[in-house]
């Protein structure tokens, strides 16, 4: 009727005695209900289906009253379809019209099998889940899921030859830029010592299989014959560096496998000698006692209700973290928490409140408040916090999987020494204990050819005026590494030394040189490097490796949500096909994330400010104090007065020149290199 008065052709005749200013008035009114309904039915650009035409144009809008207004809500699509062309399942009609009561019917069905299974809540994160629950609605009513067996035999063997597709993509990588061989040792509930093994390359870590060590654990023979079957799987000539534990069976056997594999360099996990350096210096009398005591406060407050209460009151509180059973910087990492909650405790000791007051009668409350109201306590915790940031930054270098580490190691373990020594203002007395700790792990753990090598090789050290790329030692471990090369690049290798040493040829344009501060190494080989190709390819398979194997250590974990103590009667291959399926499914989801700061900041290692939360900036500290309270427990009756003639160590270390007035900022003092 509408149409037929407006004049509309198509279904009807037009009117001819309707008035024209009417007829006008009424094809206006159509108009404006055809674009209300266009606006209610958003689709997305890629949507190409049919468009509600059922509107008849009975809700044009006159004298209504407010009650009859209501119009039946149009429905949104546009949510049906947030990844345009990029979703791969497009939804049904059917899907996209369903009720809010079915939508929640079917969304409490998949609760209730989460709830019965006690499966953990973030197990929907997953980036598989939703795929999952995509094929299952695409299979339609009446779909029966894999039974128990099928998901323990048949699937997992399935899932196993999917998954190793995806680590056929990486060998193409670990043929050009080489690889890390990880291994290290593990026991799980039922006491059998497992042996991991993860291979490192730039584009991420793969986990290669788990080996039940029972038979061969402590020989060091036998260890070697399984490290050279895992090295044959992955290619002797794909791996340029084998990480391990630094337990003595482990040692040997990575000795052995290096003499059987001359190219392969072994070296224990570089995270881990810098946790023993850790360890060794909460073992100092001073810094021992100091945790000691601190560690009563927290006892103090988490042990009391109301204490407990009346901090968590206050403003901006954030809970003291307590230290961890196994990595020792987390003792530093309480401290320095401690010290962040400073003004909240005093304020708790002091309160008025008559409760607490009945509270601090007691002989515990007593202590701890004489420790809590103790400003030189503070100030040893203040002191020894920044001691150790140095180290903790190294620390935290070479625990990144993010970057290669390798070739950070060298220059990092001596600005960490100079950080400390910075810390005590060079005097001698204050710093030693804490550098001789550092020079014993070095030399005996982390004194091998290959950092030295990768130390050379990083073009952010060799054109730094300071650096100390030409002490014997580093050339000794360079020419060490090149010497064990075939007969026809060692010569070749030799001369294309020099154009890297002096600029020359594609190392001379300004733009290499400010890029080696400012690239990964290994990327800046491949831009600036191609004059030299012998050495560029040597350079790029040492600078993409990593130190540590620290990978290893995380896989634990998988592990250990496998294996429970419910489902502790898994045989080893069962258990060893479900770590492999689930450590390299997450992959490629692993190589796209993203971190929010830059693993390889080395620059800040020697840096002494908190290196916990925000950095803020520190007050005073009282060196004289500190140096006197020091005295005591390292007297200086031995002491050579002469600084410029002393040495940190025995005369047989060969260490690189430290930060003086004469030298462009080293002092006289030998490093532990």
């Amino acid at each position: 009727m509408k149409q037929h008065l407006a004049g509309v052709k198509g279904n009807t005749d037009a009117c001819s005695q309707i008035p024209g200013d009417v007829r006008f008035k009424i094809l206006n009114t159509l108009k404006e209900i055809e674009n209300k309904k266009k606006k209610k039915l958003v689709l997305d650009d890629t949507n190409d289906g049919p468009e509600n035409q059922d509107g008849d144009g009975d809700d044009i809008e006159g004298d209504v009253r407010p009650s009859q207004k209501r119009k039946k809500k149009g429905i949104d699509l546009h949510e049906y379809f947030k990844r345009g062309v990029h979703d791969p399942t497009q939804p049904t009609i059917k899907a996209c019209m369903q009720s809010k009561e079915r939508i929640h019917d079917v969304d409490m069905s998949v609760a209730l099998w989460f709830y019965d299974a006690c499966i953990p809540m973030n197990a929907v994160n997953s980036p598989l889940f939703q795929p999952m629950m995509n094929k299952v609605a695409s299979m339609g009513h009446g779909y029966v899921g894999p039974s128990y067996h099928a998901l323990r035999v048949g699937l997992l063997r399935d899932a196993k030859v999917q998954v190793s597709l995806i680590i056929d993509k990486f060998r193409s990588t670990w043929a050009t830029t080489g690889c890390t061989l990880m291994a290290d040792g593990w026991k799980d509930t039922r006491q059998r010592p497992l042996v991991n093994f993860l291979v490192y390359c730039p584009k991420g870590i793969t986990f290669l299989k788990s080996v039940d060590a029972s038979d061969i654990y402590a020989s060091a023979e036998n260890l070697c014959n399984l490290f050279v079957e895992v090295v044959g799987m992955v290619g002797p000539e794909n791996v340029v560096h084998f990480v391990t534990d630094s337990a003595p069976n482990y040692k040997a056997a990575g000795k052995l496998l290096a003499e059987k594999f001359p190219t392969i360099a072994w070296s224990p996990c570089a995270a881990h000698c810098i946790n023993l350096i850790l360890e060794d210096v909460t073992k100092l009398p001073s810094v021992h006692n100091l945790a000691h005591r601190m560690s009563k406060v927290t006892i103090f407050v988490y042990n009391h209700k109301s204490t407990l209460n009346w901090v968590r009151k206050r403003p901006g509180w954030r809970e003291i973290i307590r230290p961890g059973e196994t990595r020792f910087a987390t003792t530093f990492i309480a401290l320095q928490s401690l010290y962040q909650h400073k003004e909240d405790l005093q304020a708790l000791v002091t309160s008025t409140d008559a409760e607490l007051k009945q509270l601090f009668k007691t002989s515990k409350a007593k202590e701890a408040k004489l420790i809590i109201l103790d400003e030189r306590m503070w100030n040893e915790c203040l002191i020894i916090v920044k001691i150790m940031t140095p180290i903790i930054r190294l620390l935290r270098i070479c625990d990144a999987d993010d970057k290669p580490s390798l070739p950070y190691v060298y220059e990092g373990m001596y600005r960490a020494r100079l950080g400390i020594k910075t810390m005590f203002r060079k005097r001698k007395p204050l710093y030693q204990p804490y550098t001789n700790i550092i020079d014993r792990r070095w030399d005996h753990m982390l004194r091998h050819d290959l950092h030295a090598a990768a130390y050379y090789l990083n073009p952010a050290f060799m054109y730094d005026q300071t650096s100390v790329c030409e002490k014997p030692e580093v050339m000794s471990g360079l020419m060490s590494l090149i010497g064990k090369q075939t007969e026809n690049s060692k010569t070749k290798l030799v001369q294309e030394l020099r154009s890297y040493r002096e600029r020359e040829g594609s190392f001379s344009p300004d733009m290499a040189l400010t890029c080696s501060k400012t690239s990964q190494p290994d990327e800046w080989w491949r831009y600036f490097g191609y004059d030299a190709p012998h050495l560029q390819k040597l350079a790029i398979r040492i600078l993409s490796q990593t130190a540590s194997s620290s990978g290893c250590e995380r896989n634990w974990s998988v592990f250990e949500r496998i294996h429970t103590k419910k489902r502790n009667r898994l045989e080893h291959q069962r258990l060893n096909d479900l770590v492999f399926v689930h450590y390299n499914l997450r992959l490629q989801q692993r190589s796209k994330r993203k971190r929010s700061y830059d693993p390889v900041d080395y620059e800040s290692i020697d840096k002494t400010e908190f290196w916990i939360v925000e950095e803020e900036e520190a007050g005073e500290l009282e060196y004289d104090e500190l140096e006197n309270a020091l005295a005591e427990e390292y007297p200086k009756d031995h002491e050579d007065t002469n600084p410029e003639k002393s040495n940190d160590i025995d005369e047989d270390f060969t260490m690189p020149p430290e930060e003086h007035e004469g030298n462009g900022g080293r002092d006289n003092e030998d490093w532990l290199l």
